[in-house]
């Protein structure tokens, strides 16, 4: 049992000391720290309702003479509830956000390492890039190549390459640069002595070092001149050049790294002095060994990019914005590879993937089910104690943009009531690491659990393929609970950036206004999977249970996107090669081996379309769909046909159809007339016997 410690922040919260169960303070931090420092003697966890001065409650932490035994924790309820304008109602938001507080930290997961020595390449125009090195040139071990001629110093203090950039990858610590030396002077072996400067008729070579060829008239003095050093080869034939570098400061205009999130240890600052000179001082503390959070599993076994030779899902791959995650095959298998020193944490992968292979795990899903669940358990049961019947909304923000502008949201609401909203008092936020980070198999388990609604609070940084994928998505959720005739409950507020908080007001001002809703079910007992499809199977089944409409027999339609569907056949066009069999990854098609029946599992299919691919007669097609909870697990016959039996022993060993087609085809080449035409028809087996019987 953990101690709390709630203030009321000098009298301008109206919070109720009986309601909460707790002592109120009015001034913790000030007048009122003893009570912080005499709970600090206890030996249960400690929090403290209040994140502001969270740095001053750490450091007298430190400072105690008995050292903590449990963990210090900070929960905000001020920005969230205390300050805003349905404060006298948050009751049940605050104690619902103090019991998140106090549950569990989530498990710790494996790290990715990083060792950078503090070997810097500084790229752009010599005219930027050489003044950053002569600064930076005592901290770190720096390089330069200039994209563009500048004055070189007389000084060989750090390496100065010139030339165009053809390739740059890597992350912090392992960055690989390929360029190409495009300028018959080669600045890694002049000297600089100067002897092509005074010996160039045309003035075409500067304190750049570099010959300006549009001046140049192919006299070649300057050749002569720089014989004993060879520095300059207007014929050079080998003019590609690599090296490895642990950092890179970018200073073109046109940057080579365009995603939004770049590697780490990469910095595109542009042409803005102040935020070069920032960037730099950034530059200045990756020296050293670091670690970041593996943030995915992956699960190859249930992956379906690939079979046979053909690619099926390519989500996590078409929505990573970091380039960190590529195809692979090996023998017609198709996986993928995720680099996990370029995985920045977005976790939209684990969105998109239809099948769980990606899954997000900083923290896992079960996890925050956990704690979501804890979250709407005691917000119904402290609203039921005031008579309040509403269910809460569950917005979820990323822990750092999305941080910064509720708060930003609740001292504007505080402070200028008139002009800004507070969050609704039935509105909780999640923090979580990146808004696209959850997906619908979430989304819809936190409605299950008792949520009237969902919201996606997007702050402005996400890229926009990220945004796309999260529209895609709610879009599929709410169709699924329009097919049980539900209302849509998930939703995005999307802000031009953190600071834009007039937009959030605006959102936060129309829910207010609308009021709280009610709960679309019963609250769920089932706890969240880490395997994606199970914890949709399970969010299914309890929708089914208390859906409004039925769902139709043939199933309801969903859009193209979606994870859950069927297939549909021609026969007449189907064989039964099986080749589709062979070819799913998920187990969904199965044959039969003693008849010629071609079998679907709705449940185990993720709509790849591997199949529909790799099926020669290009008979089946997709049906995104959503059918019965009974339906999908049944196992249902696409096609069946009568089966061919060997004219010798009698063994079925293909199908009529595919037997017929087969001597069609064949019949009326000369290969195969007579006793030939026979063997077409036996097995294997029989075929061997009878051509050893005619032989001998």
């Amino acid at each position: 049992m953990s101690q709390k410690l709630v203030c009321n922040c000098n009298g301008t919260m109206p919070l109720d000391a009986k309601a909460l169960g707790l002592p109120v303070h009015q001034s913790l931090c000030r007048q009122e720290v003893g009570s912080f420092l005499k709970a600090l003697d206890g030996s249960d966890s400690l929090i403290v309702a209040c994140t502001q001065e969270g740095a001053l409650f750490s450091e007298l932490a430190d400072q105690s003479e008995k050292p903590l035994v449990a963990p210090l924790r900070f929960v905000n309820i001020r920005e969230v509830a205390g300050w805003t304008q349905e404060a006298q109602s948050s009751g049940p938001k605050i104690a619902a956000l103090l019991a998140l507080a106090d549950m569990p930290e989530a498990e710790p997961v494996p790290v990715v390492n990083y060792e950078s020595q503090g070997r810097l390449l500084i790229l752009g125009a010599g005219s930027q890039a050489l003044p950053w090195a002569e600064k930076l040139g005592a901290s770190l071990d720096v390089s330069v190549l200039c994209t563009e001629p500048g004055d070189l110093p007389l000084a060989r203090n750090y390496p100065i390459y010139t030339g165009s950039v053809t390739k740059l990858d890597g992350y912090l610590g392992n960055f690989s640069v390929d360029w190409d030396l495009q300028n018959p002077i080669d600045p890694e072996m002049c000297t600089r002595c100067g002897a092509c400067v005074d010996a160039c008729p045309e003035d075409a070579i500067n304190l750049s070092f570099q010959i300006d060829l549009d001046k140049c008239k192919s006299h070649r003095s300057c050749v002569t001149a720089c014989a004993s050093i060879g520095a300059i080869a207007f014929d050079r034939a080998d003019r590609k050049r690599n090296a490895e570098f642990d950092l890179i400061l970018d200073l073109r205009v046109d940057p080579k790294m365009r995603m939004s999130q770049t590697p780490q240890g990469y910095f595109a600052p542009g042409v803005d002095p102040l935020d070069q000179a920032l960037v730099v001082n950034q530059l200045l503390e990756m020296v050293g060994e670091f670690e970041k959070p593996k943030y995915f599993v992956y699960n190859e076994k249930v992956c379906a990019h690939g079979r046979n030779g053909k690619v099926g899902c390519s989500a996590c791959i078409e929505v990573c914005s970091t380039a960190a995650i590529s195809s692979l095959f090996k023998g017609g298998q198709g996986t993928v590879e995720v680099n996990p020193n370029l995985c920045m944490g977005c976790g939209a992968c684990s969105t998109v993937c239809p099948s769980g292979a990606m899954r997000y795990n900083y923290p896992s899903v079960s996890h925050q089910a956990k704690e979501i669940k804890t979250i709407a358990t005691v917000f119904s049961a402290e609203a039921k104690k005031i008579n309040q019947v509403t269910a809460p909304s569950l917005l979820l923000h990323s822990l750092k943009a999305g941080t910064q502008m509720i708060d930003g949201l609740g001292r504007s609401a505080h402070l200028m009531p008139k002009q800004f909203e507070g969050l609704p008092a039935f509105m909780i936020p999640y923090g979580i690491e990146h808004i696209a980070s959850t997906g619908l198999d979430f989304w819809l388990g936190a409605l299950a659990y008792g949520y009237a609604e969902v919201l996606l609070l997007l702050s402005g940084e996400e890229d926009p393929t990220y945004r796309a994928a999260l529209e895609e998505q709610i879009y599929l959720a709410n169709a699924i609970l329009k097919a049980y005739g539900f209302d849509e409950r998930i939703q995005m507020v999307v802000a031009d950036s953190a600071k834009d908080l007039q937009s959030a007001s605006k959102a936060m001002g129309a829910l207010r206004q609308r009021g709280a809703l009610h709960a679309i079910c019963t609250p769920a007992s089932f706890g969240f999977s880490n395997q994606k499809r199970e914890t949709v199977e399970a969010v299914l089944e309890h929708l089914q249970k208390q859906a409004k409409i039925p769902l139709p027999e043939i199933g309801a339609a969903l859009p193209k996107n979606s994870l859950l569907g069927g297939l549909t056949i021609n026969k007449d066009a189907c064989t039964l090669c099986m080749s589709c069999v062979s070819s799913c990854p998920e187990g969904a098609l199965l044959d039969n081996p003693d008849e010629p029946i071609l079998s679907f599992i709705e449940k185990q299919c993720v709509q790849c379309g591997i199949c529909a691919q790799i099926c020669p007669e290009h008979a089946l097609t997709l049906a995104p769909r959503i059918q019965s909870v009974e339906q999908r697990k049944q196992r249902a016959i696409l096609n069946e046909t009568e089966a061919f039996h060997c004219i010798s022993c009698g063994k079925p060993f293909g199908t009529l159809k595919m037997v017929d087609l087969m001597l069609t085809k064949l019949g009326a080449h000369g290969a195969f007339a007579g006793v030939a035409m026979d063997r077409l028809k036996m097995c294997g087996d029989c075929r061997v016997v009878d051509m050893v019987k005619k032989e001998t």
